[in-house]
């Protein structure tokens, strides 16, 4: 299999660059706001990124909303999670959520992106780092209202990322700078945190799910990422899931807990990730690539699961009927915030 999602470092690809993503352990590339000046450039870059890879790869950004929105001028601008449910109408909330999901898939999708690592699932409780990155402060809004979501996504083409399982919104640390550490009992996380990842994973699916940085010490003295026990006995055998898990970024301070950069991949696929992020400290990523073992290299599950299903071109979405009216429901919304 080839598991390593990396990053770029600008609006093209250095001479570095197109020479690792010929790596055969390299499955994809995760996109920031660095590499996004405007449309026509970042066509050009995912353009360069597919002919050096040379292969099939899946192509990713973080264009949730709100805060989290990677490329914004030309974009539509996407509500923050949490802002959906400002006025307390829950259905007017969910259609409002459909079409963010809709518009964000929509438009990456026409610049040739595979897929955004959304929706979040977390409930927001205390931790400043999701906040209104999230539904809601309750289980039920946050499942009504990701489900709309990813009925959306799903419309559109995009494969789905619930995240970060089984739930960081009840921590006050950030795990991009500490490692947080859940005391809660075993019976709270499961009864409230894990809710929306099982029931949305029952009811509607998800194409993979991303686990936390996050010490649960009740369950487990491992974050969940590196954790056998919250990928293999609860997210695969105890909520049946079979898609694709997704490591959070292996450079982000949670995940030192685990050792070096080297350690933290071996954990993270041995722990049952299929596929992980490595970011933001090309030397590190390039450890790793030079340290995991190439056997017999495919196009791996995980790769297909996630390439996005439809195909679009940006500069025809303002005559599809679909994208003009749920730009305008969102245009009308931010308006009104």
């Amino acid at each position: 299999m080839r598991p390593v999602i990396l990053d770029v470092l600008g609006y093209e690809l250095t001479a570095q660059e197109k020479e690792v993503l010929a790596h055969p352990l390299v499955a994809g590339v995760i996109l920031f706001t660095r590499n996004y000046h405007d449309i026509e450039q970042l066509k050009h870059l995912v353009q360069q990124i597919r002919r050096y890879a040379n292969r099939e790869i899946v192509i990713a950004v973080d264009h949730e909303g709100g805060r989290v929105q990677r490329f914004k001028e030309g974009f539509t601008t996407l509500p923050a999670a949490g802002d959906l449910i400002a006025y307390n109408k829950i259905d007017q909330a969910k259609r409002l959520a459909y079409a963010s999901g809709w518009v964000m898939s929509a438009e990456l999708i026409a610049c040739d992106i595979d897929f955004s690592f959304a929706p979040v699932l977390d409930i927001n409780r205390v931790s400043d780092v999701i906040g209104t990155r999230a539904f809601s402060s309750t289980p039920a809004e946050v499942i009504e209202l990701a489900t709309a979501y990813i009925n959306g996504m799903q419309a559109a083409g995009m494969a789905t990322t619930g995240k970060h399982f089984p739930g960081h919104g009840s921590v006050k640390a950030d795990s991009h700078i500490a490692l947080p550490v859940d005391i809660r009992s075993k019976n709270e996380i499961f009864e409230f945190d894990i809710k929306p990842f099982q029931m949305i994973i029952e009811k509607v699916g998800l194409s993979a799910v991303m686990p936390s940085h996050v010490v649960y010490e009740q369950c487990d003295d491992q974050p969940a990422g590196f954790s056998e026990y919250w990928l293999q006995k609860v997210l695969r055998q105890q909520i049946g899931f079979e898609g694709v898990i997704i490591s959070d970024d292996l450079s982000m301070h949670g995940a030192s807990f685990v050792g070096n950069h080297v350690t933290r991949a071996h954990s993270a696929l041995n722990a049952g990730c299929d596929l992980i992020l490595a970011c933001n400290d090309s030397d590190a990523a390039i450890s790793i690539l030079d340290a995991l073992p190439i056997e017999k290299v495919q196009d791996s599950r995980a790769i297909l699961k996630m390439q996005h299903r439809t195909m679009g071109d940006y500069s025809a979405l303002d005559k599809n009927k679909i994208w003009l009216e749920n730009s305008h429901i969102l245009q009308q919304f931010a308006e009104r915030l």
